[in-house]
């Protein structure tokens, strides 16, 4: 299983939007400081996830929630919640 996901940065108030087939350990790895990108931006808040079977369709889901980042989808995204 795959996991398309949102983070929020409590600190900048900024999101990321990531994909994965582990979503635990990669929320936490994200949290230790271990993500160049990421560092500065701590602490990071699950606030979305996805699932998906394959890769293939985590990967283009991904590029195209990426798409929406900051404009009316994203936010109507997040308003509906994600996690199931």
């Amino acid at each position: 299983m795959y996991f398309v996901y949102i983070l929020h940065s409590i600190k900048d108030n900024g999101f990321y939007i990531g994909c994965t087939s582990d979503i635990d350990k990669r929320i936490q790895y994200h949290n230790s400081g271990k993500t160049k990108s990421l560092k500065n931006r701590r602490p990071l808040v699950l606030v979305y996830v996805e699932h998906y079977d394959n890769a293939t369709d985590a990967y283009r889901r991904e590029k195209q929630i990426k798409l929406y980042k900051g404009g009316e989808a994203f936010k109507k995204l997040l308003s509906h919640g994600g996690f199931a």
